[in-house]
């Protein structure tokens, strides 16, 4: 049979014939070497993210009791059912359950909470179901190297979201008012409900716990932070022993003095703490320090005075209760520590050994 077409209108035809197959439904594009990455990741990790809920007894205007919800992510550390989240996800819960992977629910158990790096600890019984858990990596870490976060925003169960480091050593604050240093910013899109997933390299390995957000509004803009893998890592460790943190104790309050109120006083310091009380058998009560015995009305103010003001610990300048509690936060018990402080304006300081406060003391070692 004769062909009537020309060839160059046949090879057109054909060129677009074989251009609809290639863009029907059944075609795929070829993915790139970083798109497959994240598939992988996800492929491999998403097993081992959780979502968590909560519920949480509140009363309404006329003192009536309602339960109510809360949702949050987390990460399975252990085949035996450990789950890493954030402390500020269980709030005041009376009752957790975990949702795995495959959307079966269980009760979680409550191991142990640190609202001071806001790491918690949860273990769930899953019946006999194989778990496979994430890994902590053990690499460095670097500013702009990728990173993946998958959790459950705003109840979207498996989500991933994915960025780079933004920077690292950040401060952020825990609810506690502490700050919990060495964290991780990611402009990976974190959200409420991202709270206690992980952040990965990728690896697929762990580098941290996604746990705020900083959003005028509340929704994710390119800056999320991240606990650090080896900060959440001696926390679990802690939490999965002992079922709390074991950090070493001083046994001292106090007040912070401003410069103007210390100028005020005469006391020759530009950043100081009064002294307002000791515990009994603490470190500090083994320095002879002094306590505030009298106060200052200063209009609606009533300021502490009387004692030693506290002005440094070792080499580490002290203005408030704040500085203290950072300054030994990762100390270990037995650790010497030098007070300097004024009294009667006389500059002088005192030795002492930190110590596990008594109801660590009498625990289970």
């Amino acid at each position: 049979m004769i062909s009537l077409w020309p060839p160059r209108l046949k090879l057109w035809v054909k060129f677009t014939f074989l251009l609809i197959l290639g863009t029907g439904q059944g075609a795929q594009a070829a993915l790139s070497a970083d798109e497959q990455n994240n598939v992988d990741i996800y492929k491999k990790s998403s097993a081992a993210v959780v979502n968590i809920t909560t519920v949480s007894l509140r009363e309404d205007f006329f003192f009536q009791a309602y339960p109510e919800k809360g949702v949050g992510s987390g990460a399975i550390i252990r085949k035996d059912g450990y789950v890493v989240t954030n402390d500020h996800v269980l709030g005041r819960a009376q009752k957790v359950s975990v949702t795995l992977h495959d959307k079966s629910e269980y009760p979680a158990k409550i191991v142990g909470r640190d609202p001071d790096t806001d790491i918690a600890v949860l273990k769930i019984d899953a019946l006999g179901k194989s778990l496979t858990p994430l890994s902590f990596s053990q690499t460095a870490l670097a500013v702009g190297q990728k990173v993946l976060a998958i959790g459950n925003p705003f109840g979207l169960g498996g989500s991933l979201s994915v960025g780079i480091i933004s920077s690292l050593g950040r401060d952020i604050k825990a609810q506690t008012g502490h700050t919990i240093k060495d964290v991780i910013q990611t402009d990976a899109a974190i959200n409420p409900g991202n709270s206690g997933g992980p952040l990965l390299n990728s690896d697929g390995e762990m580098i941290g716990v996604n746990a705020q957000i900083f959003s005028p509004s509340g929704g994710g803009h390119g800056v999320g932070f991240a606990i650090s893998g080896p900060t959440v890592k001696k926390i679990v460790d802690q939490l999965v022993q002992f079922g709390q943190v074991l950090r070493p104790w001083l046994g001292v309050e106090g007040v912070g003095f401003s410069a103007p109120l210390l100028q005020q006083f005469g006391v020759p310091l530009e950043h100081g703490m009064m002294v307002t009380g000791i515990y009994k058998n603490s470190p500090a009560a083994r320095t002879g320090l002094k306590v505030a015995d009298r106060e200052y009305h200063a209009g609606f103010r009533v300021i502490p005075v009387g004692g030693d003001i506290i002005y440094q610990i070792d080499d580490r300048k002290v203005s408030s209760m704040e500085d203290l509690r950072d300054y030994i936060f990762d100390k270990k018990s037995g650790t010497a520590v030098t007070l300097h402080y004024v009294r009667n304006g006389k500059k002088l300081q005192a030795t002492t050994k930190l110590a596990f406060p008594p109801q660590v003391r009498a625990g289970s070692f």
